[in-house]
């Protein structure tokens, strides 16, 4: 093993895994660009991150190799960069890589001038050429000589590209239309709609060809598409796609859990690896489809996967952490497959019903192995339930011997929030007092664990240490976070939490001109530029969850600058959320709350649990919902609702309220009212 580079003093496990390259990496810091700018040497940036495939491979081709390490110690500074340690980093180069090539990824490997300016860059490189793609090594010579050679040209094209990724968070934002042809009403949802269903693959679920990510943010719009418009074929694509996806092999049918995405249309051969967000966004996505549907296959799912979410990817302190590798081995999904004969010897007499379920056989359904996928409309007597449930417990204690995937054991502040967001919505959905335990914990621990001194004090990263101050994606996410679970137990205090948080993304990340929030705050100087990202990708834009997050919190506080900041913020995007509601799906949604209004519901009562229990196991797309035992004047909904002994359900719209009532199906009546009277049955 050679010696440990500058790495080893890291945290961060992708960082760590380069610790014993012959490459002398720097990690991003003033050291590394100070030597850049003092020997005049253009920098080497790779980003990737631990659960990657192909950073693995270019590692063991390329960073291993003590020859093409030594030119690249000769010739460049060398920086390594986790992309979930330092997204900002990650997405300024990578719209920089996108723009030069038209295609992006990781390993991303991004070569910049001394003054961190990118100039050339690409994705994965072979050590050798093939396919008219040029080696590493070649690659590496030209860049060398560019920079000797053509400096003037380089430094060129390094401002362009800066100039070109100062640029590219703005598309799409344009001038609201509040003046004129008004933006939210019910015809601007159907042209979303007919996009989504126009690009949805009808036979298989999901969207597009392979290679196939759930889209999560699409199904729920549609899934409250059909909520509002009782539109069939919105809702059919929504089943469609989940019971795809939890019968394939993307789904774990052994420890439960999501892999990232398949290789194939029919959700067979997944990306092996575990993400902490994919399993949070499909389970709040299962849960509402559960509250809507109560399909026992949807419940199923939602269970095994925060059971592997509690088993696999948490501390004992309540923190979750980021993946687990595709990888074991050195080969992908090894951990996941199965050969016959081994489930034979194992299982004995109970492998041939296990087989026939799971869709095993001699040869194989990948590369001569088995991913186990579940048989479609197989009716199961008890007995043969008792069986398979046993059986699926022998093999899974089976697998836990085998060589395990690495698990990325950093905990990153907004990818928590997403799972404590899931773990509310399992509580509201199924009622399961552990997964309110679970939320709770997890708050409690990134309260511990993440929050710094001063005005910025949450941090992103924690990993023996917090690191990095947090981003725009981190605070939006923890704001959602503290929302839900006031929802789940009436604490109001998780409110006026979400509201100082708020405040201070406001004053530290808002950007005056447009109204939308940059993706660091004003105090960061370790950075090129500042930059603001809209789209809705594998996670929500931090824009799109603040808009929410002021919409939400501007009604509780009758802060009407805040709805009024949502709406401008929507607004602008209107042409670019629905042209491209797959890219921006979570606008998408927050189109549908603004034009069909937004209940507010509030339970008083000295005994509100259960009713409040009742009322979120329904599902309501977008509402206000607060519950309280006593009268509470720093929360206007609350004012002059005095508690009484039973519960009373108050429904109200702009803070005038109807009535109460005493039962929660009335209640849910009353909500379906004020969409009616919202235009819902202009459709």
């Amino acid at each position: 093993m050679n010696r440990p580079n500058r790495l080893a003093s890291e945290t961060s496990p992708y960082l760590l895994q380069h610790a014993h390259n012959p490459v002398d990496w720097f990690a991003w810091g003033e050291e590394a660009l100070q030597t850049a700018r003092r020997e005049d040497k253009p920098i080497l940036v790779s980003i990737g991150y631990a659960a990657c495939h192909w950073c693995h491979v270019m590692e063991k081709e390329s960073f291993e190799d003590a020859e093409t390490a030594r030119f690249m110690n000769e010739r460049f500074i060398n920086i390594k960069i986790d992309r979930e340690e330092r997204p900002d980093l990650d997405h300024i180069y990578m719209d920089a890589v996108q723009a030069m090539t038209g295609s992006g990824g990781w390993p991303l490997n991004v070569f910049l001038t001394p003054e961190a300016k990118p100039f050339y860059g690409g994705t994965y490189f072979p050590p050798r050429p093939v396919y008219n793609r040029s080696s590493w090594r070649e690659v590496l010579a030209g860049v060398s000589a560019a920079f000797s050679d053509r400096r003037a040209e380089v430094e060129q094209q390094a401002d362009n590209l800066t100039r070109h990724v100062a640029t590219a968070g703005g598309f799409g934002i344009g001038e609201g239309k509040e003046g004129g042809d008004p933006v939210f009403r019910p015809e601007t949802l159907r042209q979303m709609t007919d996009q989504l269903l126009g690009s949805a693959d009808k036979e298989e679920g999901g969207f597009g060809a392979a290679p196939k990510f759930p889209q999560t943010f699409s199904l729920r719009f549609l899934l409250h598409y059909y909520y509002f418009t009782r539109e069939i074929a919105a809702l059919d694509q929504v089943c469609l796609s989940l019971d795809k996806m939890i019968r394939g092999g993307i789904y774990d049918q052994l420890g439960g859990g999501f892999a990232r995405y398949s290789t194939d249309r029919e959700w067979l051969v997944p990306h092996f690896e575990k993400m902490l967000y994919d399993n949070a966004l499909l389970v709040i996505t299962l849960c509402e489809a559960y509250q809507l549907l109560k399909k026992p296959l949807y419940k199923e799912a939602i269970q095994e996967t925060i059971a592997f979410t509690a088993r696999e990817l948490s501390n004992a302190e309540g923190g979750f952490y980021s993946s687990l590798d595709a990888d074991s081995e050195g080969i992908e999904g090894k951990y996941y497959i199965w050969d016959k004969a081994e489930i034979d010897l194992i299982l004995g007499k109970d492998a041939a019903l296990f087989c026939a379920f799971y869709g095993v056989t001699d040869g194989g359904n990948w590369e001569g192995a088995n991913i186990l996928t579940r048989a479609e409309g197989k009716s199961l007597t008890a007995d043969e339930e008792r069986t398979l449930k046993a059986a699926r417990l022998r093999l899974l204690e089976h697998r836990n011997s085998r060589v395990r995937p690495a698990l990325d054991d950093k905990i990153l502040l907004g990818w928590n929030a997403l799972m404590n967001i899931a773990c509310s919505k399992a509580f509201a959905a199924l009622g399961e007092e552990r997964y309110r335990e679970m939320a709770v914990a997890n708050m409690a621990f990134l309260r511990a664990r993440f929050k710094g001194e001063g005005e910025y004090y949450y941090y992103h990263a924690y990993k023996e240490t917090a690191r990095v101050p947090a981003f725009l994606d981190d605070y939006a996410a923890l704001i959602a976070a503290l929302v839900e679970l006031q929802e789940i137990t009436g604490d109001g205090g998780y409110l006026l939490e979400a509201r100082d948080i708020l405040r201070v993304v406001c004053d530290h990340f808002g950007e005056a001109e447009t109204g939308f929030f940059l993706y660091t705050h004003d105090g960061q100087k370790d950075i090129l530029l500042r930059k603001r990202e809209i789209y809705d990708g594998a996670t929500p834009s931090g824009n799109s969850m603040m808009a929410s997050n002021l919409l939400y919190l501007g009604i509780v506080f009758d802060e009407r600058n805040w709805i009024g900041r949502a709406r401008r913020m929507a607004s602008a995007l209107h042409r670019a959320v629905t042209s491209y509601p797959g890219s921006f799906g979570v606008w998408a949604t927050i189109f549908q709350a603004f034009t069909y209004t937004i209940p507010e519901v509030v339970i008083t009562g000295q005994w509100p649990e259960n009713a409040r229990k009742e009322f979120l196991a329904h599902l309501i797309p977008y509402r206000v919902f607060q519950s309280s035992q006593e009268e509470n004047t720093q929360f206007p909904l609350l004012r002059d609702k005095a508690a009484g002994q039973d519960p009373l359900i108050f429904v109200c719209q702009d803070q005038a309220c109807q009535l109460p009532v005493n039962e929660v199906i009335a209640a849910i009546r009353l909500v379906e009212n004020v969409y009616k009277f919202s235009g819902l049955d202009e459709q």
